[in-house]
């Protein structure tokens, strides 16, 4: 199991792995997005400091929303850390990941190949539900996806 070192997704692997017997490995790569001064903000206080910046993205324009990462950057850092750790299972393995929504996301998209202007089409992962990803003959393929409840509005989703 690998995680992101933040304290909720941390805390989350901690109970997996209570569960389950499995050791967690911590990888700062799989954190969330870097929001720059968007960090902390209500999605209103958003829009009324940054409405250009939040509407570019909204039209997935790539934004460095409040001058942090772009999308396409968490998942040059995220996925490899999966694949690495995704190529060192057995053959019928399992990994766990736990991270946050929007790192989730992007590493799905380019897991699956998809263009970074899509990857808003995967939707939102409400918080403690999971996405499944397995190997076929042409790569990756979502095999499940915000599993574990009833769909709920996440914030960017249509916000």
């Amino acid at each position: 199991m690998i995680s992101s070192d933040l304290k909720r997704a941390a805390a989350t692997a901690g109970e997996l792995a209570a569960l389950t017997g499995l050791d967690v490995t911590h990888d700062a790569a799989l954190r969330e997005t870097y929001a720059g001064a968007w960090q902390g903000l209500t999605h209103n206080e958003i829009i009324a400091q940054f409405g250009e910046q939040y509407a570019a993205w909204k039209r997935g324009e790539p934004v460095r929303r409040g001058g942090g990462e772009l999308e396409t950057e968490v998942a040059d850092r995220a996925a490899p850390v999966v694949l690495e750790h995704a190529d060192k299972l057995a053959d019928d393995g399992t990994l766990v990941v736990v991270s946050h929504g929007g790192t989730i996301r992007t590493t799905i998209g380019r897991l699956l190949g998809l263009e970074s202007y899509h990857w808003e089409g995967l939707g939102g992962l409400s918080n403690c539900c999971w996405s499944v990803l397995g190997e076929g003959a042409r790569g990756w393929r979502l095999l499940e996806h915000n599993a574990g409840t009833l769909p709920e509005p996440v914030l960017g989703d249509d916000d």
